[in-house]
C-alpha cells in the first residue's frame, strides 16, 4: 500500500481481495491502452446500456428543471427539486452501503433500473396526460433519489466485479468519459424534443431506455463475475464500516478531501447561471456553452485518466489542488473568451480528481466492506449538494457570481493542501526540493529513522 502522496505504487489490495485471480497479471504491468476495459465482454455490455440510459437521464434532467419551471415560474422550485433528488443520499447513503454489501450485486442493479425506469415512465404519462402537477415532480425526484441511494454504490463496486482490481482504475475512467459524452449528448437532444412536441416525451425516453443496462444485465456470463463473499446479515454493519474507514488513513483523508470539494467545488449549475447573465450579460445559450466546455474537459480528463495504470495519491492532491486554482483564476477573469476556455481544464482536473480518488479508495478496501465504504464515498460527494447548493447559492447572490466561484475554489485548494499534508505526516514522509537534472520540483521521502523518534524525544 502507498504510504504517500510522492509513493509510485499502486495501493496493495486487502490480503483478502478478489485481485487474485489465476493468471492476472501485477496491477504495474496491466496493458491494452485507454479502452482495455471494454475487451471484457461483461463490462462491454455494461458500458453500452450505460451509455443508453445515461443519456435518457441527462434528457430527462433537462426536461425535469423546464417542466418545473413551466409549472411554478420558480427558480427556487426548481432547486427543490434538485435537493429532494439528492436529499435521500445525504440521509440514507450509508444503509445503500451495507444493502449493497449483503445482496448480489447484479440481481440489486436488475431491481434498481427497473425502478428508476419505472419513475421516468410514471412521469412520462402524468405528462403527456396533461395531469402533471409540481409535487407530482416532487414526488418521483425523490423517489428517484430513494433509489439512487442503492444504484450508486452498487454500480461503483459492480464494476471491480466485471474487471478485477487489475483494470479498476480503467473502467472507473471509461465510466466517467461515458456519463460526460452523454452529457454533451442527451441535453441537446432534450432541447429538441421540449421545443417541438413538449417534456413528456423527454421522459418518455428516459424510461425506455433502461431497458439497454436490464439487457445487458441479463445478457451477462456470471460464470466471469469477480464475485465476493456476501456479508451475512447482522448487527452493527453501518457502524463496523464507519470504524473500518476512520482506522484506516488511506480512506478517510480522501473521502474527506472528496466531501469538501463535492459540497463547495462542484457547484457550477449556480456559478456558470450567474456569470451568464450577471457578469457577462448573455443568454441561456452562453450557459450551455460553458457547460458543454465543462464536459469537453471531463471527457478529455476520464480518457487521460484511462490510460493511466496506477492511482498515485500525489495525483489525487494535485488534481483537487489545480481544480482549486483553476477555480478562483476564473473566478477574477475579466473577459469571456479566457473564461470560457477555463472551463476545459477545470473539468479536465475535476475527472481527474474523481476518478482517481474512486479507484484508489476502492482498491485501497476489502472487498467485503466495498459497499459500504463507496456509500459513503457518494454519500460525502453527492450528499453534500443540498448543504453546499444553498451556501454558495447565497454567497453568489449576496457578493457577487466572482465572489461565490472564487469561495468555492478557495475551500477546494485549501483543503487539498491540507489533506496532502496530513497524508505526508501519517506516510512517514517528508517534503524535499529536488534540484537534479536542472528541472527543481518537489518530491516526497521517507523521513529517516532520526526524523521519526525526533517528536517522540
Amino acid at each position: 500500500m502507498s504510504t504517500g502522496p510522492g509513493a509510485h505504487s499502486a495501493p496493495a489490495p486487502h490480503p483478502h481481495s478478489d485481485s487474485r485471480t489465476p493468471g492476472a497479471p501485477a496491477a504495474g504491468r496491466a496493458k491494452g491502452g485507454t479502452f482495455r476495459s471494454l475487451k471484457v465482454r461483461n463490462y462491454r455490455l455494461f458500458a453500452t446500456g450505460a451509455v443508453i440510459s445515461n443519456t435518457g437521464t441527462w434528457m430527462s434532467r433537462i426536461a425535469q428543471d423546464w417542466l418545473v419551471l413551466s409549472l411554478t415560474g420558480s427558480s427556487t422550485a426548481v432547486g427543490i427539486t434538485t435537493a429532494l433528488q439528492f436529499l435521500p443520499m445525504l440521509l440514507f447513503g450509508l444503509y445503500g452501503g451495507v444493502i449493497a454489501d449483503r445482496y448480489p450485486r447484479r440481481r440489486l442493479l436488475l431491481i434498481t433500473q427497473t425502478a428508476l425506469g419505472l419513475c421516468g415512465l410514471a412521469l412520462a404519462a402524468l405528462t403527456l396526460s396533461g395531469h402533471v402537477q409540481v409535487w407530482h415532480v416532487y414526488l418521483i425526484a425523490f423517489l428517484l433519489g430513494m433509489v439512487t441511494v442503492v444504484d450508486n454504490p452498487t454500480r461503483q463496486v459492480f464494476v471491480n466485479e466485471m474487471v478485477g482490481p487489475r483494470d479498476l482504475r480503467n473502467a472507473v475512467s471509461l465510466n466517467s468519459a461515458n456519463f460526460q459524452s452523454a452529457r454533451l449528448v442527451g441535453p441537446a437532444i432534450a432541447g429538441v424534443l421540449i421545443t417541438a412536441v413538449g417534456s413528456g416525451w423527454a421522459f418518455l425516453i428516459n424510461g425506455l431506455s433502461f431497458g439497454a443496462p436490464l439487457i445487458g444485465l441479463l445478457m451477462m456470463r456470471t460464470g466471469e463475475l469477480h464475485t465476493h463473499q456476501r456479508t451475512p446479515r447482522g448487527k452493527g454493519q453501518l457502524r463496523e464500516g464507519l470504524r473500518y474507514v476512520a482506522g484506516q488513513p488511506d480512506l478517510i483523508w480522501p473521502i474527506v478531501l472528496v466531501g469538501f470539494i463535492g459540497t463547495f467545488g462542484f457547484n457550477f449549475p449556480i456559478w456558470l447561471s450567474a456569470f451568464a447573465d450577471d457578469v457577462f450579460h448573455a443568454g441561456p445559450g452562453t450557459y450551455g456553452l460553458l457547460n458543454s466546455l465543462i464536459a469537453i474537459g471531463s471527457v478529455t480528463g476520464a480518457l487521460l485518466a484511462a490510460r493511466r495504470v496506477v492511482a498515485r495519491r500525489r495525483l489525487l492532491i494535485m488534481a483537487a489542488l489545480m481544480f482549486g486554482v483553476l477555480e478562483v483564476a476564473a473566478a477574477v477573469t475579466p473577459v469571456f473568451w479566457l473564461f470560457a476556455a477555463l472551463m476545459v481544464p477545470i473539468g479536465i482536473f475535476s475527472l481527474t480528481f474523481n476518478v482517481t480518488a474512486n479507484s484508489s479508495v476502492q482498491l485501497a478496501t476489502d472487498p467485503a466492506m466495498r459497499g459500504r465504504v463507496m456509500s459513503l464515498f457518494m454519500m460525502v460527494f453527492v450528499g453534500g449538494t443540498p448543504i453546499g447548493g444553498p451556501l454558495v447559492g447565497w454567497l453568489t447572490d449576496t457578493f457577487g457570481a466572482r465572489v461565490g466561484f472564487a469561495a468555492g475554489g478557495l475551500v477546494s485548494a485549501a483543503a487539498a493542501v491540507a489533506v496532502g499534508l496530513i497524508l505526508v505526516r501519517v506516510g512517514g514522509l517528508r517534503m524535499k526540493l529536488d534540484l537534479r537534472r536542472g528541472h527543481p520540483r518537489v518530491v516526497f521521502v521517507p523521513r529517516s529513522e532520526e526524523e521519526r523518534l525526533a517528536p517522540a524525544a
